[in-house]
């Protein structure tokens, strides 16, 4: 079970390396559909997102916390200035080879584990909030936001 779910991680988050790499500088900065997110927006929400999981899996420190000022706390378009297409390709690839590296080194009892968002009592309570939840979620996650990122416009 954890060998296909780490898989589909793969093959999800690839997906999305292939779609953000091909897509142009002008395909990026073009909302997904009027008056929504753009195709930039949801990269840089996605990098931020897979950046928490890092130290969330006890895997090590985040890797671009400065993303999270400018994905997660505000809304697309009230930043003035984003992350150059470069930065933000070398960050998105940073974190999912670091979290990769990272899934290679835990174990399949580690998987069973809590994360460290949940206390030991909540954990005693609710076992089913292990590190291998936060891997399914963050990969329906990223599935969620690929599926709306495939209809913008090209």
């Amino acid at each position: 079970m954890l060998t296909a779910a780490i898989g589909t991680w793969k093959l999800v988050t690839g997906r999305a390396d292939k779609l953000f790499a091909g897509a142009s500088e002008e395909r990026l900065y073009t909302e997904l559909a009027p008056g929504k997110n753009r195709l930039i927006y949801l990269w840089g929400h996605l990098t931020a997102v897979h950046d928490r999981m890092l130290p969330l899996l006890g895997l090590g420190p985040r890797l671009h916390p400065e993303l999270d000022a400018i994905f997660l706390t505000a809304p697309d378009k009230t930043v003035a200035e984003l992350p150059s297409t470069a930065d933000l390709t070398s960050a998105w690839a940073g974190v999912n080879a670091a979290l990769l590296a990272g899934f290679d080194s835990l174990t399949p009892a580690q998987w069973l584990e809590r994360h460290a968002d949940v206390s030991p009592e909540d954990f005693a309570r609710e076992p089913h909030r292990n590190r291998l939840a936060i891997l399914l979620n963050r990969t329906n996650h990223t599935s969620f936001h690929l599926g709306q990122a495939v209809l913008a416009p090209k």
